[in-house]
């Protein structure tokens, strides 16, 4: 049992290893091009869509499709995270708590 869960917390840190990884590459890539178009908002607008629409996306309407990725990226980005901290952390205590 023990090493059952030693091994299910190894394998959620290396998932959220590699969710970091793989969403820091995708908002890099989205963030560099809302960079060259000097589209600005701030962290208020990614969790406020009704902010969003009515501040950014009229300054940048060439830019809607971008801004959205990046914003839902973000977000996704930070719901996994979340979720995978949570889920370390209990097993951790399992962990604790078995030994």
């Amino acid at each position: 049992m023990y090493i059952l869960l030693i091994s299910i917390v190894i394998g959620l840190f290396i998932a959220m290893l590699f969710l970091n990884l793989y969403f820091r590459a995708k908002v890099l890539r989205t963030y560099r091009k809302l960079v060259e178009n000097r589209v600005e908002f701030g962290a208020s607008h990614l969790f406020n869509k009704q902010k969003m629409e009515a501040e950014v996306y009229p300054k940048y309407p060439h830019m809607k499709e971008e801004i959205e990725t990046f914003s839902r990226h973000m977000r996704y980005s930070i719901k996994m995270a979340s979720v995978l901290t949570a889920l370390i952390t209990l097993f951790g205590a399992i962990l604790m708590y078995y030994r």
